[in-house]
């Protein structure tokens, strides 16, 4: 259990203004009236919010955040590297002027982007970069690539056979556009009435026990969808383009698939002449302490895509995508859009890139991660029949509450008493999220939340 620790409340920060108070309850009033959104009960101060604690700008009130807007705040609010540097400022004021079309007109700020994407994040491996607003429009790239793959490898062997299908996984989630419909299956909320495309699934045989993540060989739920997958490759010759994963499943539940499973799945690519692709949407960017999560994996995949903590959301490709000289990546107009990402969102993450680069952030992922395990190993101690399955790659950690009811009863229960910011997901897992910058201060701050909310439900159950 860590030091208790006393959250700053309700009442630590100054109060705004009253006239500031009333825009901000008229804009939550606006905003929920006419925008399509699930606001909470909370107006963002992107002024006096600063790392973990965000600001009401109603209220004045702190809130604890494990949410990170979803996992995609690499360094919370107004980390001192983007708000103490004056040059940065004047930055991006010039670059908020305009908004030019990326992938016809080069700046200097989509080049310094790249570069230093390639030296924090990059893989030599994997040459290729195509950038995108939104994380299901990478996915969707992503894809296309591997259609464009497959057709060409299949007519440069005279197979007339379009390589249009992708093989996936249950338990996934890869966006809510045209493509990704057909692959994302974690509720009906998400595709239920939209048209999709009849591709293989196959069961997703996640790990959730840490201590069985290194046990060799396989699982028999891991030979059971290797089985299916060879099945469906069987099934539609020449047909598959992909097989598309999450290397660990966050909105199924932080289903933890383990390395030997996603290397017979990447076997599996090659001998079939499919693309190996991986959503590191909400993996990738430093979150387990490794740029990618497939690097902590041992795995080789030949599309990866990225977004949320990178700012700029995109694909990149290479390895066996090289083996087409004339593949989607250099043919001109096969992949575009008209922004090809923003060179506001390019400046704003080459700055946080190179503050990982000087603050260690992918070794405090690890370091963070591990305190925040820790404290979650412990609260599963003495609350067993509570919790369960603590689990996590430096900082991406969650764990299992004994149901859904429970756990939503948790989330509530965290913004209600103590302002706390709390995430489910799946079934009955809950999440956490901070960004690359928590303090050790931000973890022990809520698991101690986390501690008192569960000996008041655990209380009510009679556990």
């Amino acid at each position: 259990m860590p030091t208790r620790f006393t959250l700053p409340g309700r009442e630590a920060a100054p109060a705004p203004d009253a006239q500031r108070a009333r825009d901000a309850e008229h804009a939550l009033a606006l905003l929920r009236r006419h925008v399509t959104a699930d606001f909470l009960d909370l107006v963002v101060d992107l002024e006096r919010s600063a790392g973990c604690w965000l600001v009401d700008a109603r209220t004045g009130r702190r809130h604890l955040d494990m949410m990170g807007y979803y996992g995609s705040a690499p360094l919370g609010h107004n980390h001192p590297g983007l708000v103490a540097d004056p040059r940065f400022d004047a930055e991006v004021l010039a670059a908020a002027r305009a908004k030019p079309s990326n992938p016809d007109f080069a700046t200097l700020i989509q080049a310094r982007f790249v570069e230093t994407f390639l030296r924090v994040l990059g893989d030599p491996e994997m040459p290729y970069l195509f950038f995108i607003d939104g994380g299901a429009l990478a996915v969707e790239n992503a894809l296309k690539v591997a259609f464009d793959y497959k057709t060409r490898r299949n007519a440069a062997r005279g197979i007339a056979v379009r390589g249009w299908r992708v093989l996936h996984l249950r338990h996934a989630f890869h966006g809510r556009s045209g493509y990704t419909m057909s692959v994302t299956n974690t509720g009906a909320k998400h595709t239920w009435a939209f048209p999709q495309f009849d591709w293989p699934r196959i069961p997703s045989p996640a790990v959730d026990r840490m201590q069985d993540w290194d046990t060799p060989g396989r699982t028999v739920d891991e030979q059971t969808s290797i089985a299916a997958a060879e099945a469906a490759f069987a099934r539609h010759p020449d047909e598959i383009a992909c097989v598309l994963t999450e290397p660990i499943q966050c909105e199924g539940g932080d289903r933890h698939l383990r390395a030997p499973f996603l290397r017979a799945l990447q076997e599996l690519c090659e001998r079939h002449d499919a693309l190996f692709v991986l959503d590191e949407v909400q993996t990738g960017a430093g979150v387990t302490g490794h740029p990618w999560a497939y690097q902590a994996l041992g795995l080789a995949p030949d599309l990866v895509a990225f977004g949320k903590k990178t700012q700029v959301c995109g694909v990149m490709g290479g390895r066996r995508v090289r083996d087409l000289p004339d593949n989607a990546f250099v043919l001109p107009g096969r992949l575009s859009s008209t922004w090809g990402g923003n060179v506001l969102d390019m400046l704003r993450a080459t700055r946080i890139l190179e503050i990982y680069e000087q603050e260690g952030l992918l070794d405090n992922a690890t370091l963070m991660g591990a305190r925040l395990l820790e404290g979650l190993r412990t609260h599963a101690e003495r609350w067993p029949a509570l919790l369960s399955a603590p689990r996590g790659r430096g900082l991406l950690c969650a764990v299992d509450v004994a149901d859904r009811e429970r756990r939503d009863r948790l989330v509530a229960l965290a913004w209600q008493r103590h302002g706390a910011l709390f995430l489910g997901c799946g079934e009955r897992t809950l999440r956490f999220r901070p960004p690359l910058s928590v303090t050790a201060d931000d973890i022990d701050a809520a698991l101690t939340v986390l501690h008192d909310l569960c000996a008041e439900v655990a209380s009510d159950a009679g556990d």
